[in-house]
């Protein structure tokens, strides 16, 4: 084949001059972009279901992750809309820093959800385990357009007899479309650090990177 075969052939077609155009590659998230819309969202869209095959993908980037001593021991069961959504909600207690504020709203509670189990007794390396799992999920499920909120204040054994599980519950990832919005406030040390809610929105303090650093 004659060289520059390909590009002559394109002026030909093309005209004179015309350059074949690089592949546009689709838009990457920053780190930064992520982690600012990974919010604690406690209202969700019902009109939308999340599928088991979206769980899955979520729970699929638990292989990626660090573990303690590689031991792995974290174990993961999916929950759709169903009667396991409705038991598993039922053991959630939300919005413990706002006892005034009954959340989620009426109409907005989730339907989905990743109960987080572990295979060995809750330990200061299994407790690092479970926050980069937890992180590392609520992340993908942020990528993949949905949003969530961990909850740690559940009723473990009820949770555990209530979904016929081996293993006893340690937190639920909840996964949705969220149907609220959510503010960063930029604080200082010493400042109330408590959430709150005004005109609709939900607004959390944030401590300035600054403040952070010691």
């Amino acid at each position: 084949m004659a060289d520059n075969y390909l590009e002559k052939r394109y002026e030909e077609v093309f005209g004179a001059g015309a350059k074949p155009s690089a592949p546009t590659l689709p838009a990457r998230k920053s780190l930064e972009t992520l982690l600012h819309r990974n919010r604690s969202f406690r209202g969700y869209d019902k009109s939308y279901e999340v599928h088991l095959r979206q769980l899955e993908a979520i729970i699929a980037v638990n292989p990626m992750l660090g573990s303690a001593k590689n031991r792995q021991c974290l174990r993961f069961h999916p929950v759709t809309k169903g009667p396991e959504s409705e038991k598993v909600f039922s053991c959630l207690h939300f919005g413990g820093a706002a006892p005034g504020v009954p959340l989620p709203f009426p109409g907005t509670e989730p339907e989905a959800f990743i109960v987080v189990c572990s295979t060995v007794g809750e330990t200061p390396s299994v407790c690092i385990d479970l926050g980069i799992s937890l992180q590392s999920m609520m992340l993908k499920a942020v990528d993949m357009g949905l949003g969530g909120i961990i909850i740690r204040n559940i009723e473990r054994g009820r949770l555990q007899d209530e979904l016929g599980l081996a293993l006893e519950p340690l937190a639920v990832l909840v996964i949705g479309k969220p149907a609220e919005k959510i503010e960063l406030v930029p604080v200082h040390a010493g400042d109330d650090l408590k959430y709150y809610r005004r005109d609709g929105v939900h607004y959390v303090p944030k401590l300035t990177a600054e403040d952070l650093t010691i």
